[in-house]
Order: C-alpha cells, then sequence, then structure tokens
C-alpha cells in the first residue's frame, strides 16, 4: 500500500514549522514534504531533530513559482496539502503591500490550481481571525465562522483573497477542501517580531518594550501545540468545504500580556515605552471555537501554563533567537518602532 503523501507549505516558519514537527512524530506511516522558501522568516535549525527522519523531505521553493510548483505535484502527487506559507506581519504589510499579495493571493492561486490538476484528496488552508476585521470591546461577542470578512490591513485582506479563492476552488471545481481561521498564536520558534517572543527577548536583554498606543488593544491566545492538533483534527475529519474557527479563549490586552513576560522574568515595568500606534489598528479578536469542539478538539493549554512554558523555552534556546535578532532584523526593527 502506497504511503500517504502530505505537503505542507511554509513549514520553515512558526507554526508551520511545529505543524511539521507534530506531524513527523505522530505520523510515521506519512512522508511530510516541507516547502518553503526559506525568507527571512523562515529557518530549518528548528528541524534538526527530525531531518534524519525517513518520512521528512525539504524542498526548496516558492509558492508563487507555477512552474516549479506544478512540476512538483506531477511528480510527487499529494494525498494532502496543508497551506500555512504566507506573509504575516501586519507592520510589513503596511510598509511593502505587494509582496502580501503575490505571496499569498498568487501563489494561494497556483497551489490551488496544481492540487486541483493532482486530484488532492484535501486542501487545507491555515488562515487567521484578523479577514473578520475588529471587534469592540464587548466581552460577549466572538467572531464565528459565519462573521462577514471586513480585513482592515493589507496583510489580512490578502489571507481574506485567498481565503475567497479557497472557497471559489471548492464550489467551482470540487477542490475538497477546509479553511481554519485561527487567533494569534504563541509558542516555541516564534519569530522575534511578533508580541510575546519580542518582549521575552527584549525583556531579557533590559531593552525598552515598545507598546502601540495605550495597550488596550486585546487578542485571544492560542499554543501553537495546540493549533497544530486542531489542524491535524480538520484534516482527518473537518467536513469538506467548511471553515472552522480555532481559538485559545485566553483573551488579554497587549499591555497585560507585556507585564505578565516582564514579572515572569523579575524585571522592572519600567521599560515599558508606548510608541505610536500602528495604522489601521484593531480594537479586539476573539473566536468562539464551538463548531471545532464539537468536532472534538478542546485546548490543552492555559495562557497561564502556556506563556511559562514558552518563556522556559526562550530562556532555555537563546542561542536560537539571539542570532535572529542580530544583523538585518535589528535594523529592521529600530526604523519600525523609533524607540528613544
Amino acid at each position: 500500500m502506497a504511503r500517504k503523501k502530505v505537503l505542507v507549505t511554509g513549514g520553515a516558519g512558526f507554526i508551520g514549522g511545529n505543524f511539521v514537527q507534530y506531524m513527523v512524530e505522530k505520523y510515521p506511516e506519512y512522508d511530510i514534504y516541507n516547502l518553503d522558501l526559506l525568507t527571512y522568516a523562515g529557518d530549518l535549525s528548528k528541524h534538526r531533530d527530525i531531518e534524519k527522519e525517513d518520512n521528512y523531505f525539504f524542498v526548496k521553493a516558492d509558492i508563487a513559482d507555477q512552474e516549479t510548483i506544478s512540476a512538483l505535484f506531477q511528480k510527487e502527487q499529494f494525498d494532502n496539502v496543508v497551506h500555512f506559507a504566507a506573509e504575516s506581519h501586519v507592520d510589513r504589510s503596511i510598509t511593502d503591500p505587494g509582496i502580501f499579495v503575490q505571496t499569498n493571493v498568487v501563489g494561494t492561486q497556483i497551489l490551488l490550481e496544481a492540487s486541483k490538476r493532482a486530484g488532492v484528496s484535501k486542501f487545507v488552508h491555515v488562515s487567521t481571525d484578523e479577514v473578520y476585521g475588529e471587534l469592540d470591546f464587548n466581552p460577549t461577542t466572538f467572531f464565528t465562522e459565519e462573521t462577514p470578512l471586513q480585513p482592515n490591513s493589507p496583510y489580512s485582506a490578502s489571507k481574506a483573497s485567498s481565503d475567497l479563492l479557497v472557497r471559489a476552488y471548492h464550489e467551482t471545481y470540487g477542490l475538497p477542501t477546509n479553511i481554519t481561521r485561527c487567533s494569534n498564536n504563541y509558542g516555541p520558534f516564534h519569530f522575534p517580531e511578533k508580541l510575546i517572543p519580542l518582549t521575552i527577548s527584549r525583556v531579557l536583554n533590559s531593552q525598552k518594550v515598545p507598546v502601540y498606543g495605550d495597550g488596550k488593544n486585546i487578542r485571544d491566545w492560542l499554543h501553537v501545540h495546540d493549533h497544530c492538533e486542531a489542524i491535524d483534527l480538520v484534516m482527518h475529519e473537518g467536513k469538506i468545504g467548511e471553515v472552522y474557527n480555532v481559538g485559545g479563549h485566553n483573551e488579554r490586552t497587549n499591555l497585560e500580556v507585556v507585564k505578565t513576560i516582564i514579572r515572569a522574568l523579575n524585571k522592572s515595568e519600567d521599560l515599558i515605552e508606548f510608541v505610536t500606534d500602528r495604522l489601521g489598528h484593531d480594537k479586539r479578536y476573539a473566536i468562539d471555537p464551538t463548531k471545532l469542539e464539537r468536532l472534538g478538539w478542546r485546548p490543552q493549554y492555559t495562557f497561564e501554563t502556556g506563556i511559562a512554558q514558552t518563556i522556559q523555552w526562550y530562556l532555555d534556546n537563546n542561542e536560537w533567537w539571539e542570532q535572529i535578532i542580530s544583523g538585518e532584523y535589528q535594523k529592521y526593527f529600530e526604523r519600525q518602532y523609533a524607540l528613544k
């Protein structure tokens, strides 16, 4: 019997990288292909422990390179595609929206077309709650799968566009698809431009921590390992054509998150520096994951256990993030936040 082949795009990134490790270890009977272009946020060092495994394969390629992608699908005949590959940092999308359209929209369409032609059994598109826009501060309101798409940043607009392409390929061509929309992820190997790893790395170095505006913007936090289990479940059990929201029920203001990390590391809140707010900064995200829970998923991490584990991971793996925050990333950080 032929082995099942699963293509994971963006498997050198944060969420995709954790998912690749999860799949290689959980399903030794599957062949897991990690496709990544290795842009600034891509890093293969996280996969040193699985590189030797017989069921792990790496392919360096651009999802927007139609010729390469078509040839790869014809050669390998993938059974499933789990699509993470995307430009994902809102700040960078405000500075340079064009690359987000190229990767997130054009790249997704090329993958969908290749999947359609190859007869892929299921295409799982990993999206974000940011496509829904923003919620007010009413704690009883949540995003559901029926919430209209109202993206507010170039990043979320590009993801909403790719979501609609996935829907269209299912409705028009019958491609078996699922879309997952997650809240903010955190955990091991999170690239240090995002809030939690940025705060950890700067607090450990006794550097100022930039907080946009008044810090009252609210996000729902989801541990990346819980997210991996959710995607696994949707890939195997999700009803074809359906959307599933993945949320952690862990709402916190950005300022609360920063203060939690500072307290855990026994540093002073004097490190907090409020900076000019992000353009189009959404007030609040919060997900109702009831539909996914009916499928059998429950998050294993509370925010308290998850953030403690994450902080400890960054303490234990300082070499990984220290080499990242040097050089070009440091120049970007200084341009973006203009700290005093």
